[in-house]
């Protein structure tokens, strides 16, 4: 059995054919369709109301966006993170944010939470490292169901 290689699409195909579906996310040139479980949807939606709460109670200049996508600058790369806090001070500095939903500098970015599923090896190890590089300050890993915790260090006692 011969398998094709997958379609390569730069960033900008990918937000004008893609931005307005949440079901994928660009690694590399390749679409990645993304299959988030209702549990997986609780956990996101429980981490923006908690976060949310915390941002009125200290009137922070903070917002949590709908639809948001991440955009490594020199990479053929778009992250569609679970939850973001941004801050809306700094979105000034943003190119693509006045026409689209879209973050190109860590300094816009207060924090991430990407919530694990299948596509565990993503949210450890490839975003882990690009959201460094991009100088996001604090990004979560929230693994409810220790399916990457697994991976890496067995079944826990």
């Amino acid at each position: 059995m011969v398998q094709s290689a997958p379609k390569i699409i730069t960033v900008d195909e990918f937000i004008s054919n893609y931005s307005e579906c949440d079901r994928y996310e660009l690694i590399d040139g390749e679409l990645i369709e993304m299959e988030p479980t209702g549990p997986h949807e609780q956990v996101s939606a429980l981490i923006g109301r908690k976060l949310n709460v915390k941002i009125d109670r200290q009137d922070l200049s903070y917002f949590i966006p709908h639809r948001c996508l991440i955009k490594l600058l020199g990479t053929e790369t778009a992250f569609r993170p679970d939850a973001i806090v941004l801050d809306q001070t700094q979105l000034i500095n943003e190119p693509l944010w006045q026409q689209q939903p879209v973050i190109t500098s860590g300094n816009s970015i207060k924090l991430i939470a990407e919530v694990v599923s299948t596509n565990w090896q993503n949210d450890y190890a490839r975003k882990a490292e690009d959201y460094a590089l991009l100088g996001v300050p604090e990004y979560w890993i929230v693994d409810y169901l220790g399916i990457g915790g697994r991976e890496y260090i067995g079944k826990p006692k």
